[in-house]
């Protein structure tokens, strides 16, 4: 069979699915011992749950006044609000794999089902370290692929994320899903210029982009940013086929709308007032004058991936002042990396992902400029240095999780 050869499954795909799986192996670790220790659960989590399984039921619709255990039982969540944030899609997500649970929900059992409440997560954290790897190894060879997926393998923020309800909201899915919109807008406007019809012949790549968008808005509303984002780079793209880059942008969105509406169960009313209560940027401009601000960035990026606290100055140094390194794709991920980071600082109150999906974009730059410099005189001594660093990240991040 043609479909299973050595450029799909070599020794850059046995090495990447050997770092997968230590990632894997590092959340397994987290979640049991927060299992065992503490029940590893919040009431955030269990309502988020609830909610869920209620629409699943057909017994209204989560994150809605129409929803019956918010009406009847909630105690984090107003009864008489919308939820201004993310649309029921979230819910549905986070309670799926508990559709045909029979047992009890609470702490007590939290052993029982918590892996359960773990693993669209889990499978989230996995398909964003093989797309990062992906996509790094497409725009700059294995080496770029392997630096990109040590740094996110051994991030500490990436690890909890995808082990969400430990210790924050789940964010997984909508990190994911702004990773994959954008790069699969890049994606299909390079194909553009094929002699073919264009159009059609991307139909995989539109549903693909659709889902990302809806998977994203839909785990958070602000993140209706990415719109006119991948818009804005298909026309960058492909300067020439504006008109396509068009049609394909709004069948997406058209697609991915429709998805949304079968997030609400296409109760279409219930859908208006929801989007119409909904935060869609929660922008504070005094917060982007204000020092604390970010110091505060600059603690969430050491602590999300201290590497990054190395590698990063050397790699925006490195941009500024060497004219190859300046190159679209190392320019895409630094702009969407900026533009994430400044939305983080600008909503102090809810950051939400906007700060996990700058340094996925961060740790492609970081891969893309290393990639670079590997190709240097120099490339002993950069060599030397990526693996000293992304050693010593991994030694410290297991440290860690060892005394968790």
């Amino acid at each position: 069979m043609t479909f299973f050869t050595r450029e799909r499954f070599g020794g850059p795909q046995a090495i990447a699915a050997l770092l997968l799986l230590v990632f894997l192996l590092q959340c397994a670790w987290l979640i049991s011992r927060t299992l065992r220790s503490n029940g590893g659960t919040n009431i955030g989590e269990l309502e988020r749950i609830h909610e869920g399984l209620q629409q699943w039921r057909g017994r209204g619709i989560a994150g809605t006044i129409d929803s019956e255990f918010r009406r009847q039982v909630s105690f984090e969540f107003p009864k008489d609000e919308y939820d201004r944030d993310r649309s029921p899609l979230w819910y549905l997500i986070a309670s799926a794999p508990l559709v045909a649970w029979s047992g009890t929900l609470g702490p007590e059992t939290v052993h029982s089902w918590g892996w359960l409440a773990r693993s669209p997560y889990i499978i989230f954290g996995l398909l964003l370290g093989a797309s990062l790897w992906y996509v790094a190894r497409r725009l700059f060879g294995n080496v770029g692929g392997y630096i990109a997926l040590a740094l996110y393998c051994f991030s500490p923020a990436m690890i909890i994320t995808t082990s969400a309800g430990l210790f924050i909201d789940p964010e997984m899915g909508a990190v994911w899903a702004s990773f994959g919109a954008v790069f699969t807008a890049i994606a299909v406007a390079h194909t553009l210029y094929a002699p073919r019809e264009v159009v059609l012949w991307n139909w995989r790549r539109i549903l693909l982009l659709s889902l990302s968008l809806v998977l994203a808005v839909g785990s958070q509303f602000s993140l209706v940013i990415l719109l006119p984002l991948t818009l804005g780079f298909m026309l960058w793209v492909a300067p020439t086929r504006r008109g396509p880059a068009l049609v394909i942008w709004t069948a997406a969105v058209v697609l991915a709308f429709v998805q949304l509406c079968a997030a609400y169960a296409f109760h279409l009313r219930i859908m208006w007032q929801s989007l119409r209560h909904a935060e869609w940027l929660r922008i504070s401009s005094p917060a982007l004058t204000n020092a604390n601000v970010y110091k505060q960035t600059l603690m969430i990026i050491a602590k999300s991936s201290p590497a990054l606290m190395i590698a990063l100055p050397v790699a925006l140094v490195t941009y500024m002042v060497w004219p190859r390194a300046r190159y679209f794709g190392n320019t895409a991920p630094l702009l969407v990396a900026g533009l994430f980071a400044v939305l983080g600082m600008a909503s102090p109150h809810f950051p939400g992902a906007f700060f996990l999906v700058a340094v996925t974009f961060l740790f492609t730059f970081v891969a893309g400029v290393a990639a670079d410099l590997l190709e240097t005189p120099y490339r002993l001594l950069v060599g030397a240095g990526l693996v000293g660093l992304l050693a010593a990240s991994a030694i410290w991040n297991l440290l860690q999780l060892a005394g968790v």
